[in-house]
């Protein structure tokens, strides 16, 4: 039985199945609880917040072998707490597997964005380095010490460096990233600040901005390029093993 926390539109949930899996999917968004339960018809995918949801109790059978998660599990406003509460649906001796974004220059966050920012009258304020967010896990020593307070054990972190390729559809991908762009926390605050000075005109004259500063840094001809990562596993120990977490007695 694997778990995909933040299953998004469900891309591991089709893997865990075609693997033979009993896949459970975990997402608080509804598009992509929707999205994912017409892409995995035979999964369970539930909306909800995997930090203080009791799983089994939404997702009733046994608990969990495997639970993995691609770029799902960075937004927690307690994280500890959250992969405690992960770790409890787990099995004895289950694996946590996932992938969070690694601190450091990353592309991701800056190409194309960076014009968005430049041209905002009040640029979006610096956050915690652990504040809830995408690079929240950034940090190795940070991913260390939240999985084992959380009671987790056998934590390895590795460097996982994989291209981000946006052009899926066979075009330059621009369009694409530009989509990716204008969904985040940023595009949206960006949006809103042009707007308001500006008008329409103004945001679509920035948005064609954003668009040529993609086709400057295309690479062979897509929008492409690394993406930082960690590459976290972990075990749930067995019962003779278990500890307390932290602050417990």
């Amino acid at each position: 039985r694997v778990l995909d926390v933040g299953c998004g539109s469900g891309t591991l949930l089709a893997q865990a199945a075609s693997s033979g899996a009993t896949p459970v999917g975990v997402d608080i968004s509804e598009t992509m609880v929707a999205a994912a339960r017409r892409r995995v018809p035979g999964a369970t995918v539930l909306v909800a917040d995997a930090q203080t949801t009791d799983l089994l109790d939404a997702a009733p059978g046994r608990s969990f072998d495997r639970i993995v998660s691609r770029f799902g599990v960075m937004f927690f406003e307690d994280p500890v707490a959250a992969f405690a509460n992960i770790r409890s649906s787990a099995a004895p001796g289950a694996t946590l597997t996932f992938v969070c974004w690694r601190e450091g220059d990353n592309p991701m966050f800056t190409l194309g964005t960076s014009v968005l920012v430049s041209a905002m009258q009040t640029p979006p304020a610096a956050t915690a380095p652990d504040a809830p967010g995408s690079q929240s896990l950034g940090a190795r020593d940070r991913v260390q010490s939240v999985l084992s307070d959380a009671g987790w054990t056998d934590i390895t972190i590795e460097t996982l460096d994989g291209v981000c390729d946006f052009g899926t559809d066979g075009g330059d991908g621009v369009e694409q990233r530009l989509a990716v762009i204008l969904a985040s926390s940023t595009g949206r605050e960006a949006r809103a600040d042009v707007e308001a000075r500006l008008g329409e005109a103004g945001w679509n004259g920035l948005i064609d901005e954003v668009r040529v500063e993609l086709r400057r840094n295309l690479v062979d001809g897509v929008v492409k390029f690394l993406g930082h990562t960690w590459l976290v596993q972990a075990r749930n120990p067995s019962t003779a093993e278990a500890r307390p977490r932290a602050g417990e007695r």
